[in-house]
C-alpha cells in the first residue's frame, strides 16, 4: 500500500470478503458522497453495481463515528468474511479509507471499465488504522509555462486523491501566459494567454516550436475544477504572481509596466524561459487593477470548511528590480513612503495585498522571498530556496509549506544518464525524494508546529504536454505522497528497499490509470528527447 498506513494487520488465516454482483453498500448518515464515489469509480472498474444495502453484512459498510479519530482525515478499515467496514470521524477520512480499499482490490480496480466480467473480487482480511502526518500534502502544477487543458487538471486531481494528497497549488500566471479569465479585464486572456512561439528545451537551446501556444480556463472551468477537487477532498490554492513574473499581464495592459523606462506597448507575451526584467509598476493604477483580479478570484475560489481554502498565493519571487532602479516613478514612491530602496518597494507591494486579503478573511501565502521586509501575522511561506526560508518563517511565527528545490522540484532530472529527456537541475532519484524530511531538525517543537506540511512542485518550461508531466512527476510523486502522509523514521532509517517492493505493485496501478511514469530501468523510447539541450547541474545539491 502507498502511502503506508500507520497500523496495518496483514492478511492472516482468517477469511477475507468476497465482493460479487449481490454485494451492496450500507451507507450510514453523511456517507452518501463516498458511496457515490465508490459506485462511480470502483463500481465501474469491477463491473459491480454496488446497490444500496442495509444490515451491515455482505458488502461495504460506511460509517461516520466521531470516536474513530481525532483527525478529520483519519480512518479505520476492517475486512472479514462478513463485511468490509470503513469508519471515520469525518467525510475526508472516509474518502481516504475508500482509496485504501481500492488499493486492496488490486490494480484492475484502477481501470475505468472491467477487463473481465462477472468475476467476484476477493479482499484479504485486514485491519487498518491510519491518519496523516501533515495537514498540507500538496502538488503545484505550473499551467502558465505550458498550458494544461481542464481535462488534464481533473485527471491530476484524481491522481492526487489516489495518493491521499490534498492541496493543488495552481500556478496560473507568469511571463509566458495568463490562464484564468478575468471578466473586468478581458485582454488578460485575449492577449495574455497566447504566445507566438515556444523555445523547445532549456533557454540555451537553439530549437523553437514555431506555432502559437496558449489557452486559459474560463470562470466556469475554474468552478468545475474547484468543485471536482472538493468532491475528492482536495483544496485548490490559486497563484497570481506579483510583482515579478508579470510580462504576460503587461503585454495585455501596457500601463501595468514601467512605462517611464521601457516602451511597454511593444511587449508581447514572453516566448522564452528564465526571469523577465519586465515587472509591475508600483503605482496606484497597478494596485487597483490587481485588486479587481483578486476580487474575481475570491469568488471563484470560495473560502469554505476546507482547511486551506482561505489561502491565496501571490508568488512574490524572482522580482528583478532594474526597471524600478531606473524609474523616476518607482523612486518617487520609495521616497514618499520612506522605504528601504527597491527591496523595500517589493515588501510594500506584497504587504499591500497581505492587508487587502486579510481584510477579506483570506490568508496570503507566497514564495520565501516575501519574508524580506516583514509579513503580517497571518501570512504563510512556501519555502523553495532550500529550508532556510522555512526555518526563518517558523521562528518568526509564520506557517510554512516546505517545498525545497533540492528535494521536491520534480522538473529536476531523475538520473544522470544520457537518455534522460531535457535534463534539468540536480539528479533527484526516487530514493532522494523518499528520504526528504519536511521538518528541519533545528526547529523546536513549538516552531515545528508551524510546518503545515510539504509540497512537490512541477514547473513545466520543458514539459510540453501531459506525457512529459507524467514522466517527471511519477513515480517520484508516489514517494513524496508517502513522505507527506506516513509517519516515517529519520531519512537515513527509512526502508527504501521495502518501498521499492511496494512500488512493484504500484506501477501496475499506475499502468491501469494510464500514467506515463519513468520506468525504473530508464525512459522508454518515446519518452526521450534526443538532441534537445537541458541544464543539468552536476554533484549533490546544497543541503540548505
Amino acid at each position: 500500500m502507498i502511502p503506508a498506513p500507520a497500523e496495518f494487520s496483514p492478511p492472516g488465516d482468517g477469511a477475507g470478503h468476497l465482493l460479487d454482483a449481490g454485494s451492496g453498500i450500507d451507507a450510514g448518515p453523511g456517507t452518501e458522497r463516498v458511496a457515490q464515489w465508490l459506485r462511480a469509480t470502483v463500481g465501474a472498474a469491477t463491473g459491480l453495481p454496488l446497490p444500496p444495502h442495509t444490515g451491515g453484512r455482505d458488502g461495504i459498510v460506511l460509517r461516520l463515528d466521531p470516536r474513530e479519530s481525532d483527525d478529520p482525515e483519519g480512518y479505520g478499515l476492517t475486512v472479514d468474511r462478513h463485511a468490509i467496514t470503513l469508519r471515520a470521524a469525518a467525510e475526508p477520512g472516509l474518502f481516504h479509507a475508500a482509496q485504501t480499499l481500492r488499493q486492496l482490490l488490486g490494480p484492475d480496480a484502477f481501470r475505468r471499465a472491467p477487463v473481465t466480467s462477472g468475476r467476484p473480487w476477493e479482499v484479504p482480511a485486514v485491519a487498518v488504522r491510519d491518519a496523516p502526518r501533515f495537514r498540507w500534502r500538496g502538488l503545484m502544477l505550473d499551467v502558465a509555462r505550458h498550458f494544461m487543458p481542464k481535462d488534464g487538471v481533473l485527471r491530476y486531481l484524481d491522481l492526487m486523491a489516489a495518493h491521499k494528497l490534498n492541496v493543488l497549488h495552481l500556478h496560473l500566471t507568469d511571463d509566458q501566459g495568463w490562464r484564468v479569465e478575468i471578466l473586468k479585464h478581458p485582454r488578460l486572456t485575449e492577449v495574455g494567454a497566447w504566445r507566438a512561439r515556444t523555445r523547445f528545451g532549456h533557454r540555451a537551446s537553439p530549437l523553437w516550436e514555431r506555432k502559437p501556444h496558449g489557452g486559459f480556463y474560463t470562470q466556469d472551468d475554474i468552478r468545475e475544477i474547484v468543485a471536482y477537487a472538493a468532491e475528492r477532498h482536495v483544496t485548490v490554492v490559486p497563484e497570481i504572481d506579483v510583482p515579478g513574473h508579470s510580462q504576460a499581464a503587461i503585454a495585455a495592459y501596457p500601463e501595468l509596466g514601467n512605462t517611464d523606462v521601457v516602451d511597454t506597448t511593444a511587449l508581447s507575451v514572453w516566448d522564452d524561459w528564465g526571469i523577465s526584467p519586465h515587472v509591475l509598476a508600483p503605482t496606484d493604477t497597478t494596485l487597483r487593477f490587481y485588486e479587481d483580479v483578486f476580487e474575481e478570484l475570491l469568488g471563484l475560489f470560495p473560502a469554505d470548511a476546507a482547511r486551506f481554502s482561505r489561502f491565496v498565493h501571490i508568488g512574490g519571487d524572482e522580482c528583478l528590480k532594474d526597471q524600478w532602479a531606473a524609474s523616476p516613478t518607482a523612486q518617487a514612491r520609495i521616497r514618499d513612503l520612506g522605504l528601504d530602496g527597491e527591496d523595500g518597494l517589493q515588501a510594500w507591494f506584497v504587504g499591500h495585498f497581505d492587508t487587502w486579503l486579510t481584510a477579506r478573511g483570506r490568508r496570503l501565502i507566497g514564495w520565501d522571498e516575501i519574508l524580506e521586509g516583514g509579513l503580517a501575522k497571518g501570512a504563510a511561506v512556501s519555502s523553495w530556496r532550500g529550508c532556510a526560508g522555512g526555518v526563518a518563517a517558523a521562528r518568526a511565527g509564520h506557517d510554512v509549506v516546505m517545498c525545497p528545490e533540492q528535494y521536491v522540484y520534480l522538473d529536476h532530472r531523475q538520473d544522470a544518464g544520457a537518455q534522460e529527456p531535457v535534463p534539468i537541475g540536480y539528479v533527484r532519484t526516487l530514493e532522494d525524494v523518499y528520504r526528504f524530511e519536511p521538518v528541519p531538525p533545528e526547529l523546536t517543537p513549538e516552531e515545528a508546529a508551524h510546518v503545515l506540511g510539504a509540497q512537490a512542485n512541477v514547473w513545466t518550461e520543458v514539459m510540453e504536454d501531459h506525457a512529459r508531466v507524467d514522466y517527471q512527476a511519477f513515480p517520484r510523486l508516489a514517494a513524496f505522497a508517502e513522505v507527506a502522509w506516513s509517519r516515517l523514521p529519520a531519512p537515513e532509517q527509512r526502508d527504501f528497499a521495502g518501498f521499492e517492493e511496494r512500488m512493484a505493485e504500484h506501477y501496475r496501478r499506475l499502468d491501469a490509470l494510464g500514467v506515463g511514469y519513468r520506468p525504473p530501468s530508464g525512459p522508454r523510447p518515446w519518452q526521450r528527447r534526443p538532441g534537445v539541450p537541458g541544464r543539468p547541474i552536476e554533484g549533490a545539491p546544497p543541503n540548505r
